[in-house]
This record gives structure tokens, sequence and C-alpha cells, in this order.
């Protein structure tokens, strides 16, 4: 059989903010043959984009802040340090929403958008994969209040910190979401190639349009 599966049914349970599909499988073995007949519910969020601004030109990083749900009952508070992350419309490529987000968000303007990573959320029980870019960006001057989409219920501060500053914020459990986790641990990593990537360029101007390069 290989590493083959078999969706014998497939449904929608709930469709309201989210959407919840429960399917009925079966799949192969390691040791040979096919699994039992297995019912899994897989929570469907949508795909996501996450990007990290980086200002080469300070060694500073943006980090958005905002209330989250699902932190709420989890003993870290649910006011989480985050990078700029949006949802995959239709239509739309991870770039796009990259930069469209970081208006939105951060009401600031990307240069080159250079891929981090591409992986799965939490693959045990949701399909959503995030896409997740570091960008340079003029952090001078950044307004930090009153970001976000109010009509969806957003209300975002912007932390424009050390990159130092912020990458120790991992080590000491200052920072609990994955995005920045695994954002600013790749920073640590690719920082002083990228600032000479970019510290000659000249600096992209915030406030401008989504769709610009």
């Amino acid at each position: 059989m290989g590493r083959d599966f078999e969706i014998i049914a497939r449904e929608t349970v709930y469709d309201g903010f989210f959407r919840v599909s429960r399917f009925t499988l079966r799949h192969a073995l390691f040791a040979g043959g096919q699994s039992e007949t297995l019912i899994r519910e897989r929570f469907e969020r949508g795909h996501a984009v996450g990007v990290l601004p980086y200002d080469p030109w300070t060694d500073r990083v943006v980090l958005v802040e905002q209330f989250r749900i699902g932190a709420l009952e989890s003993g870290l508070g649910p006011w989480l340090l985050e990078t700029v992350a949006g949802i995959v419309e239709p239509g739309e490529t991870p770039e796009d929403v990259a930069r469209r987000e970081s208006v939105e968000e951060a009401d600031c303007r990307l240069g080159e958008l250079v891929p981090i990573t591409h992986y799965l959320v939490s693959p045990g029980g949701t399909s959503q994969t995030v896409h997740l870019f570091c960008a340079p960006v003029d952090s001078r001057d950044l307004r930090l209040e009153g970001h976000g989409n109010p009509e969806e219920g957003e209300d975002i501060r912007l932390h424009v910190l050390p990159a130092d500053e912020a990458i120790a914020m991992v080590a000491e459990g200052g920072i609990q979401a994955a995005m920045p986790i695994i954002a600013l641990q790749w920073l640590a990593l690719n920082r002083e190639s990228l600032r000479d990537r970019w510290q000659d360029a000249p600096r992209a101007p915030y406030n401008g349009p989504a769709s610009a390069p």
C-alpha cells in the first residue's frame, strides 16, 4: 500500500467564524497493512502569512501587540507580541498578504521580502500553514498606537525594539507565540548577512501603498 491513505467521508460539522471538518479515513501503517477506520476533526483556519519587519540601518525590529482569544486561559496572558500577520484571501499571494498586512497593522511599507520558512501550525488538528518572511523597513517615526481595523475588532500597538532585546526576549520567555519565536531565531542566525544585503539600499518609505514593491 505504501504511504497511501483513503478518505471515506468528509463533512462540515461547524461553519461560523471558523470551520470544522470531520474526516472518516484509513491510512497505511509503517509495519504494513492499513489502520482501522478513524474519525478525526480538523480546524479550518485558512492559510496565514507572517512577516518580521527589520530595520537594518538601526538594527531594530517591529513587533505588534494585540489581544488573542486563544491565549485567554493559557496562564501567559491574552496580549501577545507577534509578527505582522494575516490570512490569505482568494486571489492573493503570500507576498501580497505580507505587504497588505504591514500597512493595515503597522502603517509601514516593506522592502524586499525574504522567505524564512513555510510550516504547518499544528498538524495534529488544523490544516493551517504559515508562510513567514523578513523584510527591511524604515522604522523611524512609526506611529505606535491606533493600528488595526476596528471593524474586525483589531486594536494593535507597535513595539520597535533593538534586535538584541527582541531576540533575548525569546530566551527569557517574554514572547510566547510560535511565529515571532521562529522569525526572531532566524533573524539571530541571519542578521549580519541581512545588514550586508540591505544597509546600502535606499530606505523604503513607510506609509506607502500596500501593493508597492
